[in-house]
């Protein structure tokens, strides 16, 4: 009997010492630092990838020590099936805890796409492409396709994506890029729609979106986008043509090298406003929400022209003849002295006779 229980009392202290012996491993395991090659490399989960095998092939690449310990660590956290996909920044400083964490954060590397405002949306797709890390889908279609398959709702894609810089995965397809940035401007835009000023010449937001594309193309000052929306918004309330050239510059595509011409300005496409007495049919940029909003609140005045500076700025009149002025001072350099010191616009600044307008409309 005696014998019985020695081997009993034997048998348990061993079972005991490996125990302990197994624990201390463990602990080990756990606290000992990365084996990695390099101070910081990057590691890939695949979509669908198990905890096994992701420990398998760490253990291959000689990271980790155990795969199985790799493995238990994460049964017992309940980590077992919360791997996320994506590419990961591995630090050697890391122990497998602090790996593990981080391969089921989802706090992936992240590559930028910046969508500038003013771009055009073939110009936005251009810099998907450019990044190299995106899954192109998207490229050789017409426009057509590409309303229908991003589900804008409007038969044309541009002015459909909100100017930002969005964070993706590697391998994200662009059609996903571009649907985020849509689902925000028709978000953004139906906002601000509902919170319009009264009595505005534009029936619709979409029509809020061709009159914005066109300010963000006119100035990329921010103090000035009311003020040019202002013009703008007084032209269409007295039926006069628009007169922009961002608008011409758009219809012509690729036959724009730089100058527009008298023939150009003559031509009669849809997009030529000095020859339509009315908005384009579709926005030409990507505007900002600082433009839409400026389009949706105005700002009050009599201003009917404006005429660059040259140095970012414009110049506002309320009369063809102070326009011409202007247009003689800072674009033919012959100094004209009627111009007021400043642009503020004056309450006593005259309406445009008939004749004027007219003329402004030639």
């Amino acid at each position: 009997m005696k014998t019985v229980l020695s081997a009993l009392l034997v048998l348990a202290i061993a079972g005991a010492a490996l125990a302990w012996g197994g624990w201390s491993l463990y602990r080990d395991f756990l606290t000992t630092p990365l084996q990695l090659p390099a101070p910081e490399l990057v590691y890939r989960v695949p979509e669908g990838a198990t905890i096994r095998g992701v420990a398998h092939d760490l253990a291959d690449r000689g990271w980790i020590r155990s795969r199985f310990l790799f493995t238990l660590h994460a049964y017992e956290t309940e980590q077992q099936n919360a791997l996320k996909a994506g590419e990961y920044a591995i630090e050697a400083t890391m122990r497998p805890p602090e790996l593990l964490a981080l391969l089921t954060s989802g706090r992936s590397i992240q590559f930028p796409v910046t969508i500038v405002p003013g771009m055009t949306f073939r110009e936005a797709l251009a810099a998907i492409e450019a990044a190299e890390v995106f899954d192109m889908t998207l490229t050789d279609l017409s426009d057509a396709a590409l309303v229908e398959r991003l589900g804008i709702d409007a038969g044309h894609p541009e002015g459909w994506l909100y100017p930002d810089t969005y964070l993706f995965d590697r391998g994200t397809t662009d059609r996903a890029i571009l649907q985020r940035a849509y689902r925000r401007m028709r978000a953004a835009l139906d906002a601000a729609w509902a919170e319009r000023s009264d009595a505005l010449p534009i029936d619709s937001a979409y029509e809020a979106l061709i009159l914005a594309s066109i300010v963000e193309k006119e100035t990329g000052r921010a103090e000035e986008r009311p003020r040019i929306a202002g013009v703008f918004t007084r032209r269409l309330e007295r039926g006069m043509r628009l007169q922009t050239d961002p608008t011409i510059i758009y219809g012509l595509g690729d036959e724009y090298d730089g100058d527009i011409t008298r023939e150009h300005l003559r031509r009669p496409t849809p997009y030529n406003t000095y020859v339509i007495p009315a908005l384009p049919p579709t926005p030409i940029a990507l505007p900002s929400l600082a433009a839409i909003e400026a389009v949706l609140h105005p700002a009050d005045g009599d201003a009917l022209f404006f005429v660059a500076r040259g140095d970012g700025s414009h110049y506002f009149s309320a009369t063809l003849t102070e326009h011409n002025c202007a247009v003689r001072h800072y674009q033919l350099n012959r100094p004209c002295a009627n111009l007021r010191d400043d642009d503020a616009e004056t309450p006593e600044a005259a309406v445009p006779s008939d004749a004027e307008t007219a003329a402004a409309d030639t």
